[in-house]
């Protein structure tokens, strides 16, 4: 097994690691807690909820904003198109779960849906909101936008929720004292591939980069991880061949692809493409068998339609109740936020922001959330701390933090920027 504490690791016996990793998928990982979430109170059809936020709100009702864009449709035929009410349908679930509980503690909460169309302004829209009294935000926004509206609302005892951008930088430099992240930074997911890496032995990585700024983003953080775990990139290559996955029968650019990985040392390739170009191409297309993984191939994500244990067969089936369909990361990233409000609440016993908001960093503070274990805030970066689980795209693998990977206060640290390595310094 590994050590690792604090972002330190040390070779120790690894004679058990194999079947850990069973044990993972059968019950959960044996390095996390196995804890069923707190199970929702009672259940009504689904029912339209308001799009707009009302000229006032009674004093016994807390308003929950959710602010994102809409999916655009797709120009052609996409079998993996984004669903219309992307986010917004676990947002839904995450209301009617914090009504079903507050029942029993008379709090009642109302969702209002913000669909920013082209050349709306998240920010005018928020400091709207946050005019008439919305005090909490769940913003499905890129970092850019995300910080505007911070910014805007810094004033305001407000919480924002992000649970739509990955960037390291919003848990470091550019960090805000209201952020609170629900999606994992890029060194999460990145560590929880290398984690797996570590534990199957594949110490050799073929680092494949797009040529968009969040793809070299993307390589950046598994390049830290890399020399966190003590992993080796063997090469990196550009990928120069275009979007192949948008691509029409063979050409030469194809053909010329297929050599791509030639003469190259490695045990998996981890491809670097968040914008859904091409990753999908290069599995089964390289000269040696190997897999893959990054962006493609083998994924770590927050949800995945195939987890099942920890009851989070009882959320997927009342998310396809409500929405009709299977519930998607940012669906649950959204869903976490709402409900870490509603949470907060029932704990406090109270909607006021003034308590709640710095509640949400106390040691007592825990969210119940389908991954075994509850969930936490990081008071140095306001990062949701949770298990991330790591699948191909018909099963899950694994769970990380993997077995072995413990830390002086939570197996949970060691995915992502730990406190001594942090560079947030709260605005």
């Amino acid at each position: 097994m590994l050590l690792a504490s604090a972002g330190m690791r040390f070779p120790a016996l690894r004679l058990f690691a194999l079947p850990i990793a069973v044990a993972a998928l059968i019950g959960g990982s044996p390095g996390l807690m196995a804890q069923e979430p707190k199970a929702e109170i009672g259940e009504s059809a689904p029912g339209s909820l308001p799009a707009q936020q009302p000229a006032t709100m009674p004093a016994s009702e807390t308003h929950i904003a959710f602010l994102y864009r809409p999916v655009p449709a797709p120009s052609s035929y996409d079998a993996e198109a984004d669903p219309e009410d992307l986010g917004v349908a676990g947002a839904r679930m995450a209301v009617k779960d914090n009504n079903s509980t507050g029942r029993f503690t008379k709090q009642t909460y109302t969702l209002d849906e913000v669909a920013l169309e082209e050349g709306k302004s998240a920010v005018d829209a928020a400091k709207e909101l946050a005019g008439k009294g919305v005090k909490y935000f769940v913003v499905a926004l890129p970092s850019a936008e995300l910080l505007a509206v911070a910014d805007a609302l810094k004033d305001d005892g407000v919480a924002v929720f992000n649970a739509g951008a990955p960037d390291d930088s919003l848990r470091g430099a550019d960090c805000r004292i209201n952020v609170f992240h629900t999606i994992p930074s890029r060194a999460m997911q990145t560590d929880a591939i290398a984690q797996y890496m570590t534990l199957m032995r594949w110490r050799k990585i073929f680092l494949i980069v797009g040529p968009s700024e969040r793809d070299k983003a993307y390589a950046e953080a598994m390049k830290n991880s890399a020399r966190k775990f003590g992993l080796k990139i063997t090469a990196e290559k550009p990928w120069t061949f275009g979007p192949l996955m948008k691509a029409r029968g063979d050409t030469p650019t194809r053909a010329e692809a297929m050599i791509f990985t030639r003469g190259i040392d490695y045990d998996m390739a981890v491809v670097a493409d968040e914008e859904q170009d091409w990753g999908e191409y290069v599995p089964y297309r390289t000269v040696d068998p190997r897999p893959i993984a990054g962006t493609a191939g083998l994924v770590a994500t927050t949800w995945h339609p195939t987890l099942e244990t920890w009851g989070a067969a009882q959320a997927q089936n009342r998310f396809r109740r409500l929405s009709g369909r299977l519930m998607r990361p940012l669906d649950y990233q959204a869903w976490a936020g709402v409900r870490s409000v509603g949470e907060a609440a029932t704990q406090k016993k109270t909607t006021e922001a003034a308590t709640l908001v710095p509640y949400l960093v106390d040691p007592a503070f825990n969210l119940p959330a389908y991954k075994g274990v509850s969930l936490s805030y990081r008071p140095w970066d306001h990062q949701l701390r949770q298990p991330i689980i790591v699948v191909q795209p018909k099963a899950m693998v694994s769970v990380a933090p993997e077995q072995g990977f413990i830390h002086q206060r939570t197996p949970l640290d060691t995915l992502g920027t730990d406190q001594p390595e942090t560079t947030c310094k709260f605005k």
